[in-house]
């Protein structure tokens, strides 16, 4: 399986489909590049460089101690940019991964970055505080955490019936589909699932959002609970240069309830 060494000489594991202008597509939490599989198939169909990469301490990439910081984290995306010898890139940040291309278009001042998207967001901030009032009460996240520590497998088994909207919109996606999101979020490290989940609560991207000089696309659903839309997608629209926002009526794992129009979607911005 192919693999490469960040600077501090984490291994991620990394999939590099088609050839073309590439597209990096970055996963959620707590999930791996598993999840943008449909997607980059049909990007390398199209004519694109699919590249996507399991998150460090996340799918089959290496589970060290440290690092799950959003500053970390883009580093890790410069040293896939870097490795894959990929320019003109265009950025696919699902979920955790939109923060991951915030952190990157300041931290590395978006080198060989000429579009980005953001679906189903974390961007620019969840956490709700005086001057957030939209954004999830620590008190929510406080519980994440404590039914992560007691039983992590009952406690994703009930999480995917939210991210994907599961009665709110019938059959959205299959049970089997369900099944294997949370047999992926098994196979991350305890540490980094938590972790990432801190990061992902508390890490402030507002003034991150100057850093995008590039078109940017926004795709969220209305209904999702796991992100609202107000704290992320809106104020993301509004606060980012050039930016266009698409609302669908879904949930928040948008890669398999709306994976037809979400590609379309992805390709026609991509062809602009």
């Amino acid at each position: 399986m192919p693999y490469l060494n960040t600077r501090d000489g984490t291994a991620l594991y990394y999939k590099d489909w088609g050839t073309g202008r590439p597209v990096i597509l970055l996963h959620g939490w707590p999930l791996s590049s598993d999840s943008w599989d449909d997607g980059a198939l049909a990007l390398a169909e199209a004519g694109f460089r699919a590249i996507s990469y399991d998150r460090r301490g996340f799918g089959r990439s290496e589970q060290p101690w440290d690092g799950y910081d959003y500053d970390t984290l883009a580093d890790d995306l410069a040293d896939v940019i870097a490795h894959t010898g990929a320019d003109d890139v265009a950025l696919v940040g699902f979920s955790m991964g939109g923060g991951e291309v915030a952190r990157y278009m300041s931290r590395h001042g978006g080198a060989k970055i000429s579009q980005a998207a953001l679906v189903a967001s974390v961007v620019p901030y969840m956490l709700k505080t005086e001057d957030n009032p939209n954004g999830t009460p620590q008190s929510v996240f406080d519980d994440m955490t404590a039914g992560m520590k007691e039983d992590r497998a009952k406690f994703f088994a009930s999480f995917f019936q939210d991210f994907f909207g599961i009665g709110l919109f019938g059959n959205a996606t299959s049970d089997e589909e369900v099944h294997h999101a949370w047999t992926v979020a098994m196979q991350a490290g305890l540490k980094p699932t938590l972790a990432c989940a801190a990061a992902f609560a508390t890490t402030d991207f507002r003034p991150d959002l100057a850093a995008f000089k590039v078109p940017t696309l926004i795709i969220h659903g209305t209904k999702d609970k796991t992100v609202p839309i107000e704290a992320s997608a809106h104020a993301a629209a509004a606060g980012i240069k050039d930016a266009t926002l698409i609302e669908y009526d879904g949930p928040h794992g948008l890669f398999a309830t709306h994976k037809t129009e979400l590609v379309a979607d992805l390709i026609r911005f991509l062809k602009t």
